[in-house]
């Protein structure tokens, strides 16, 4: 599914490397390609919220078709996830980044990163996949639901933030290597990866969906990629929503 040689094009300003990644493929282009921007006027994460550019950060969608069914496409998230952390590892040292579920990483108890996939059906046999994801290498916006950080606040003074092609570069062999794991071997590697770093693991959380609030505490993750609740009234598998823990909005 990922190409770690795969070309890369970089954007000085576009409204959003997810919708190029749509435009390409409505004029019939499913890459694989890495579409970069070093600002984003029109960027969106998951719900619509506004996935917001600072210069120095990187903005990426990887572009690519495949023959893999929905579910394992989805299982993607989880591989970048750990690919994203394994790269801020390290800059930062071993075991500094943890995962949130659905697909989020963290640094320290804050959001450094996010991931939205998005797809559609080329033919009968064939989907067409974007993996977007951003991450605070120079700066971390404050207005949003939760806590954020970059990696620049967490380097000494007189050492600079990773450059976002760079970063990029570090990434892609991590997430090729994930990626065929998961292609060969199942979810189960990556299951437990993802376990050994899972934020949140153990504590009282609520879950949003919707306007709908679910309290439990989280004990695992499914072999399908929920989120395993325990809640006043037995076991939940979460199979979407927001997960908010104390201290957050």
């Amino acid at each position: 599914m990922i190409d770690a040689h795969a070309p890369v094009e970089v954007f000085d300003e576009i409204d959003s490397t997810i919708l190029e990644a749509r435009r390409r493929v409505a004029r019939g282009e499913s890459g694989p390609v890495w579409l970069i921007a070093q600002r984003q006027t029109a960027g969106r994460g998951r719900r619509g919220r506004a996935w917001i550019s600072f210069d120095g950060n990187l903005l990426a969608t990887y572009l690519f078709a495949t023959r893999h069914p929905p579910t394992t496409i989805a299982l993607l998230g989880f591989a970048t996830g750990l690919a994203l952390a394994e790269t801020i590892d390290a800059s930062l040292g071993a075991g500094r980044a943890t995962l949130k579920w659905p697909n989020d990483v963290f640094i320290d108890g804050a959001k450094a990163s996010g991931i939205m996939l998005d797809s559609g059906a080329l033919d009968p046999q064939t989907t067409w996949v974007a993996l977007a994801f951003g991450v605070n290498l120079s700066a971390a916006p404050k207005a949003i639901d939760q806590p954020t950080i970059s990696l620049r606040q967490l380097l000494p003074p007189d050492a600079p933030a990773p450059e976002p092609l760079a970063f990029l570069a570090a990434l892609r062999p991590r997430l090729e290597g994930w990626a065929k794991r998961l292609e060969r071997e199942g979810f189960e590697p990556l299951r437990q990866a993802w376990l050994a770093r899972a934020h949140g693991l153990g504590r009282d959380v609520r879950v949003m969906q919707g306007e709908q609030a679910i309290e439990g505490r989280i004990i695992g993750l499914s072999a399908r990629g929920e989120l395993e609740l325990e809640t006043a009234n037995g076991p939940r598998l979460i199979a979407a929503g927001d997960v908010l823990l104390p201290g957050t909005a």
